[in-house]
């Protein structure tokens, strides 16, 4: 248990690849290549720190301090609360040795923030759903706040009840996260069942198929074709001017150009894909914005091809990166936009509201266009012209832009959002009117037959043998 597998540090300095580690033992190290630099996520704590995961023993426990809220059963989480700080401590010791009697690996982690958390919890949960045996682990994460812990936990929970999501997202299933002892103290145990039914067992092998027909070179070209066709040729994004270079133009306003980070994972599963998308947080919250600018991460096994069943996958999975993200007020550093070949607003939940990192719903767009001053292209335009609207968002393959906010405040100013009167009276916030206005208007004057020739061409590009 003391070999180290996995180092973060090692795959984001030596490669761009950032897919997941092969599940050979369930000991790891996680290096966050972080050191000096402030926290942005809430909650503040102490600055940057390099997060190791490892097997260990016990740890000598100092009394713990009480948290303030939450919990998974309202009756057990009182009665943890009223023991005092050497019994809390005491009970955590002995749950501890009790997993060592039953042979449960003890894995801890020095990570001190969130972002460092996430991902040395999703790495863990991506080499557990990659073998089908039974396992389980327990995480110890004594410098992250109980809060924090109870927060992942409890939203973990309520993910797998929701069918809407869970459906698409069968391999979570299996997968089970919970606080020791109701928050006794500061570890989660992971633990998975049996991958044994013949239908879970057909699911995994279908998935994982598409994995080794891929090439991160090919992905990666075809992904800066798109980028040089769509983002910069019909200036999609007004401060993108080479597929290399991204944030140009900002110069007055504070912000330096830097390079765009391309970063890929040929993973079909779920939690690789979500280790890998804070594997890139963690990378860009390390270097300055002139090193990394923004980074594209692909995806390409995340609901490959164009099948209505392929944007359902896509569509599930980064709303559960995008869920994650929120849920430790990552929005207010990162923004995120989202890419898929297939890509269509209408299948996107919820339809007729805002989704984090998603276009605005397509019963937004006449009222942009409106306010906007494009009257005669609210006039002239059919709803399937502007249904091309889309293809801002249709990419060869999966595609994650993970942006700083910092950036985008630059970029649209302080009076981005505004109400907008939608054609049923409805008043709704929206923001980006100008970019959203001209890019329909400039899409639909494209034509469907050009732009989809395009997308194919790009598509084929990315395919091995093509």
């Amino acid at each position: 248990l003391h070999s180290t597998l996995y180092t973060l540090h090692s795959t984001l300095s030596l490669s761009r690849s950032v897919t997941a580690p092969n599940p050979v033992m369930l000991s790891f190290v996680i290096a966050a290549i972080l050191s000096g630099a402030a926290s942005a996520f809430q909650p503040q704590l102490a600055p940057w720190h390099h997060a190791h995961v490892h097997a260990q023993p016990p740890p000598r426990v100092s009394p713990l301090q009480s948290s303030q809220s939450g919990g998974e059963d309202s009756d057990s989480t009182d009665v943890v609360a009223e023991l005092d700080d050497d019994r809390r401590a005491n009970l955590f010791q002995s749950m501890l040795r009790d997993l060592q009697i039953e042979n449960v690996p003890l894995l801890g982690c020095d990570a001190r923030e969130v972002h460092t958390m996430n991902a040395a919890l999703w790495t863990t949960m991506s080499e557990l759903s990659e073998t089908d045996e039974a396992q389980k682990v327990c995480m110890i994460m004594e410098e992250i706040p109980m809060d924090a812990l109870k927060a992942f936990a409890a939203d973990y929970s309520n993910l797998l009840s929701q069918p809407r999501l869970i459906d698409e997202l069968p391999e979570l299933r299996r997968i089970g996260v919970s606080l020791l002892g109701k928050g006794v103290g500061p570890a989660l145990v992971i633990e998975t069942i049996e991958r044994s039914a013949a239908e879970d067992l057909a699911e995994k092998k279908a998935r994982t198929a598409v994995e080794d027909t891929l090439d991160e070179y090919r992905c990666t070209a075809a992904l800066k074709s798109f980028v040089d066709r769509l983002v910069i040729g019909l200036e999609a994004c007004p401060y993108t001017k080479s597929p290399e270079l991204s944030a140009t133009g900002l110069e007055a306003r504070g912000v330096t150009p830097g390079p765009v980070a391309y970063r890929y994972s040929k993973s079909s599963d779920a939690c690789a894909a979500v280790a890998s998308f804070w594997t890139s947080v963690c990378e860009l919250l390390s270097v300055p914005e002139s090193d990394i600018s923004t980074t594209l991460l692909s995806l390409p096994a995340i609901g490959p091809g164009k099948s209505p069943e392929a944007h359902a996958r896509f569509a599930a999975v980064v709303e559960l990166i995008s869920r994650n993200l929120c849920l430790f007020r990552g929005d207010g550093v990162f923004g995120l936009v989202h890419f898929h070949p297939a890509y269509d607003r209408d299948q996107i939940h919820p339809a007729d509201k805002p989704a984090f990192g998603h276009l605005p719903p397509m019963s937004f767009l006449r009222p942009m266009l409106r306010l906007n001053g494009n009257v005669e292209a609210v006039e002239s335009l059919t709803d399937d012209e502007l249904f091309l609207s889309n293809y801002q968002r249709r990419s060869p393959h999966t595609m994650i832009n993970i942006l700083r906010v910092s950036q985008l405040n630059a970029a649209v100013g302080a009076k981005s959002i505004v109400n907008l009167e939608l054609d049923d009276g409805r008043m709704e916030k929206a923001s980006g009117i100008t970019l959203y206005s001209r890019n329909a208007i400039r899409l639909a004057g494209q034509g469907k037959v050009k732009l989809q020739a395009a997308l194919d061409k790009e598509i084929d590009m990315s395919l091995k043998g093509a």
